[in-house]
């Protein structure tokens, strides 16, 4: 699931596009580049998300696997290309 796009369907952030940029177990750590950065995702129950059938590009996507550093402004491009899409 790293590097799909998901929008949030509880809390205070309900319907917010985010990438997700971790997983562990029954949860996933989402990222929008603004209000929540790389260095600070959002934890969130995998049931309390909508995955989104997209993915971000193939560079952004093999650095977020490989651990590598991600800047907020490579999301914020993400999203951006997702929503001029659709």
């Amino acid at each position: 699931m790293i590097g799909q796009l998901a929008t949030s369907k509880a809390g205070h952030d309900k319907d917010r596009l985010y990438v997700i940029v971790a997983q562990t177990g029954e949860n996933v750590y989402l990222c929008d580049g603004d209000l929540r950065p790389p260095d600070k995702p959002k934890k969130k129950r995998l049931k309390h998300i909508q995955p989104v059938n997209d993915f971000v590009n193939d560079k952004l996507l093999s650095k977020l696997l490989n651990g590598e550093k991600v800047y907020g402004e490579e999301i914020k491009y993400a999203l951006k290309q997702y929503l001029k899409k659709s």
